[in-house]
């Protein structure tokens, strides 16, 4: 594995995908959009709430957070998909193959020329969601509720290995199909269960940190064993002949 082939086609990546408007404007209406809207509506339930916040407030902040792990399930699925499909169309992912390249090099590039923006973009609407959050609750717990050890387990544990599976499910299915909006809709399907356990997070799931790290764990073995089948799927050899 040489690093520095592996760059290399992350910074053509990088460089394509500042050439795609949609690509960009996703990175930053999601998460910020989300580190917005949700401090808005806080402040508007706090306005209208009657009753002691420190009760159930906890209980919502941990839910809208939890955003910023869906957002980073569906947002590499867009980018992950141009990054194959989109090339192909675009004829220029035949000369990239035909390099000396090794597949498991394209595969690191590629995945971080996904990996890079997305997060980013998600630690940056995170970023502005605690600050607007600790300005809007300090008075009502009497301490800043963020950072705390559920935020940061999410942020640097759950948020990386949710960005790489998305990476690896794409990248399977990218290589199975012609066109941008299947690979899309097909890899769209990881965010389900994360709507699942968000959904249950308003409703009987706790979610703290303790749940953040068994989430964790599963999502590890998930990547792992997904890696597998990404390095057995993902072949130049066929992509070319096939992709006719």
């Amino acid at each position: 594995m040489r690093l520095s082939q592996a760059w290399i086609v992350a910074r053509h990546d990088l460089a394509m995908f500042r050439q795609k408007q949609g690509i960009l404007i996703g990175l930053i209406a999601f998460p910020f959009g989300v580190g917005l809207g949700f401090p808005a509506l806080v402040e508007v339930i706090l306005s209208r709430s009657s009753t002691d916040a420190t009760a159930w407030l906890p209980i919502y902040l941990q839910a809208f957070s939890f955003w910023f792990v869906i957002g980073s399930a569906s947002l590499p699925t867009t980018i992950a998909a141009y990054s194959i499909v989109g090339e192909k169309i675009s004829k220029s992912l035949e000369p990239l193959l035909s390099t000396p390249t090794t597949d498991g090099e394209i595969l690191v590039g590629k995945g971080l020329a996904v990996f890079l923006p997305t997060l980013a973009g998600v630690w940056g609407g995170s970023t502005l969601f605690q600050l607007l959050i600790d300005l809007e609750t300090r008075s009502v717990f009497g301490h800043l509720y963020y950072p705390n050890g559920m935020m940061i387990a999410l942020l640097f544990l759950l948020v990386p290995l949710v960005i790489l599976l998305a990476i690896e499910a794409s990248v399977i299915i990218s290589s199975h199909v012609t066109d941008i909006r299947s690979a899309q809709q097909y890899a769209s399907i990881i965010v389900l269960p994360l709507i699942l356990v968000y959904v249950a997070s308003e409703v009987v799931l706790n979610l703290d940190l303790t749940t953040v790290l068994y989430m964790a764990a599963a999502f590890l073995a998930a990547v792992l064993a997904l890696y597998a089948v990404t390095l057995r799927t993902f072949h130049r050899e066929e992509i070319l002949t096939r992709w006719k």
